[in-house]
């Protein structure tokens, strides 16, 4: 891993209508690393998400990826949103097979048949959905449902991951199993992560650095020990601790 950033946000704001939502100062995420970012409830942890992976623009601020600000033009755009991907809470599936919601993505980089095949089966193996292959999606049950959308962003090997509470209606073993997934894409591809989750014993296994969001506001960012043994704000410490933040 390398301290070097692959995002970088400057004065970034959120409003819907003239509700601001989210308000970022500064904020710098390590290239290489699982970032987790807690919080309370409607604290913007999500806006930021869907901001970042360009679904929706700030009101107002800069992001900058690899250093450069983000583009305007269309064709840069997209290049840029090829190298990033997202998985939600709750599973959106294309209405077609196991294996083709696996190898859509691959298809449309327009990888050699030969490597979508390979990495396709093999995902298929490590989420156990082998021997569903062929089953239509849709039919799937929910834990399965939500290994395939989270084994369809592993599957593209991405640069930049964003993950917005994917295992947080999962049951222990499916919990388990999607962190494996992660740490490996982690380690062995070097993939950035965004993990948006509420469980805090999650964000201290899995996360190297964490932020804090609190009313819409970063409050806190750093280490993940840091953070969790010694931080800097009593919001921060209050939150950590189990104790009620509004």
């Amino acid at each position: 891993m390398t301290n070097s950033s692959i995002i970088k946000v400057n004065n970034l704001s959120k409003l819907y209508g003239s509700k601001e939502v989210l308000r970022v100062a500064e904020a710098v995420v390590r290239r290489g690393y699982i970032t987790g970012i807690i919080g309370p409830s409607g604290a913007g942890k999500s806006t930021l998400l869907r901001i970042l992976n360009l679904l929706e623009p700030p009101s107002r601020g800069d992001i900058f990826y690899y250093d450069r600000i983000v583009p305007t033009a269309k064709a840069e755009v997209m290049a840029l949103r090829r190298k990033m991907t997202m998985v939600f809470q709750k599973s959106f599936l294309l209405e077609m097979s196991v294996y083709d919601n696996l190898a859509y993505g691959l298809r449309a980089r327009k990888l050699p048949a030969e490597e979508i095949k390979k990495r396709v089966e093999t995902i298929l193996e490590t989420i156990g959905l082998a021997t569903q292959r062929k089953q239509r999606a849709n039919t799937l049950s929910g834990g399965e449902a939500q290994r395939l959308a989270f084994a369809r962003a592993v599957v593209l090997r991405p640069e930049i991951l964003f993950l917005d509470e994917p295992t947080a209606n999962l049951d222990p073993a499916n919990v388990e199993l999607l962190e494996r997934l992660l740490v490996q894409l982690n380690q062995d591809c070097g993939t950035t992560v965004l993990f948006v989750t509420h469980n805090l014993f999650q964000a201290q296994r899995l996360t190297h650095d964490t932020i804090f969001f609190c009313q819409g506001e970063l409050v806190e960012a750093g280490a993940t020990e840091q953070i969790f043994t010694a931080p800097h704000c009593e919001q921060t410490d209050a939150f950590v601790r189990g104790k009620m933040i509004y």
